[in-house]
């Protein structure tokens, strides 16, 4: 073998293993002395000056923020996250099929039906609320109750159809007694709600409601100070307005919640272009 064919196969291994020492107790160099044949050595560290005590560790798992996957860390360092099966899916039909047998919390041992949401797949607005009443977890859809024919009427009369936006919840399932969702529930349910965004993304999201807001903009802010403001979750522009069920108890917050509605119309017709014409009569 040639020298200089020699120097060439020092150099591609020099290459390889440049970062050998960087995860063994050893040193590995190479002999370049030797004319003919390139020799590897490996010089123990007890040749060398004390170096810290390097501990093995097996990989490990560790706390992800949205408990939806979990990860390892290899020997290189590097973090592996195991997605979750409903992750890949790419509509919405394939992601409820997925999700809809949850039992992550125990709210699944009590509901009647996995409330998903409802309404156009490819919608400019998504409309928020908090949880499923007795009769959405009865009939598995979002706001059909009175507070959703209430909601109906808002939506008619800002220049929406039911149909044409997409209703959900932070909550898929029925809190016992309608009490508000738990922040853990909330956070469980998060991951679900981000991807159903990701799959329809809307140009303007708009939130009903204290908890709905709360839970979103991670925020204690007293709901009158959160009205009237154009707000980002990750990335999508949002309003915020009274909950249709707390309208059927304070019928006074009816005149500030049109209110809210003419801003959000204005906003979406700014954004998209469209001009929106309320029904009459209602």
């Amino acid at each position: 073998m040639s020298t200089e064919k020699i120097k060439t196969l020092i150099a591609d291994t020099e290459n390889i293993i440049k970062n050998f020492d960087r995860f063994y107790a050893g040193k590995l160099y190479i002999d370049k002395d030797i004319p003919e044949i390139a020799k590897v050595s490996i010089q123990s560290v007890e040749n060398e000056a004390p170096k810290p005590k390097v501990i093995k560790r097996k990989p490990e798992s560790v706390v992800v923020k949205d408990k939806s996957a979990v990860a390892e860390i290899d020997i290189f360092g590097n973090e592996n996250i195991k997605r979750e099966e409903w992750e890949f899916a790419e509509t919405l039909d394939e992601l409820n099929a997925k999700i809809n047998t949850c039992t992550k919390c125990g709210l699944s041992k009590l509901r009647t039906n996995f409330v998903f949401g409802v309404g156009n797949p490819n919608a400019d607005v998504v409309v928020i609320g908090e949880a499923p009443g007795a009769d959405e977890d009865a009939q598995g859809e979002p706001f059909v109750g009175r507070a959703g024919q209430l909601l109906n009427k808002i939506l008619e009369a800002t220049g929406f159809k039911r149909e044409e936006v997409f209703i959900l919840n932070i909550l898929k399932c029925r809190p016992p007694g309608n009490r508000n969702p738990a922040p853990d529930e909330a956070e469980l349910c998060r991951p679900y709600l981000d991807k159903q965004l990701k799959l329809i993304n809307p140009k303007l999201l708009l939130l009903l409601g204290k908890v709905a807001s709360e839970t979103l903009l991670k925020t204690k802010e007293p709901l009158n100070k959160l009205r009237g403001k154009v707000h980002d979750y990750k990335g999508w522009k949002l309003m915020i307005t009274f909950h249709p069920a707390a309208l059927l108890r304070n019928p006074n917050w009816k005149r500030p919640t049109w209110e809210d509605m003419q801003q959000f119309k204005a906003l979406y017709e700014e954004m998209t272009g469209k001009k929106l014409e309320a029904e009459k009569n209602t």
